[in-house]
């Protein structure tokens, strides 16, 4: 599965990589999000309730940052496991352009699905994994209009 998008952003392009590195922030963004730890600079640790379709799960996985074309672009991968309901792995190239005052988040995710909700089929976890990014890029949008706004 590919999931590719763009989203302008009303905040700085420094402001925007410092939020994308920040857990509290990232935390509130990502939908049904429990727990995000930092363990390190570029390791993450997450806790995240979904349901998708039939399926609820809770998924624990890691994440790992790779920061080496910050603050431009920076790649993560990552793996989580939802017991029964399966697991998946995958990972996002990220690429922030300034625009003036704002910045244009742009991203290329790949992802790969096993178990329960391999099953599902991919048009419904498609346009599952789509809402989830949208929602996560409005939160994240809102977060930094707010703090302009402030």
């Amino acid at each position: 599965m590919e999931l590719k998008d763009e989203i302008t952003i009303n905040a700085p392009m420094a402001r925007v990589y410092e939020a994308l590195n920040d857990p509290e922030i990232l935390k509130q963004c990502i939908p049904g999000c429990e727990e995000l730890i930092q363990h390190s600079d570029t390791e993450l640790e997450a806790i995240v309730v979904l349901k998708i379709g039939p399926v609820k799960a809770k998924f624990s996985g890691q994440v790992e940052l790779d920061k080496s074309g910050a603050p431009d672009k920076f790649s993560l991968t990552g793996q989580g496991n939802g017991g029964a309901a399966g697991h998946a792995k995958g990972g996002a190239d990220v690429t922030l352009v300034a625009d003036g005052d704002n910045t244009i988040l742009s991203y290329d995710a790949k992802a790969e699905i096993g178990g329960k909700l391999a099953q599902l089929g991919g048009r419904l976890i498609q346009s599952t994994a789509k809402k989830l990014a949208a929602k996560f890029f409005k939160a994240f949008a809102k977060v930094l209009d707010e703090e302009t706004v402030a």
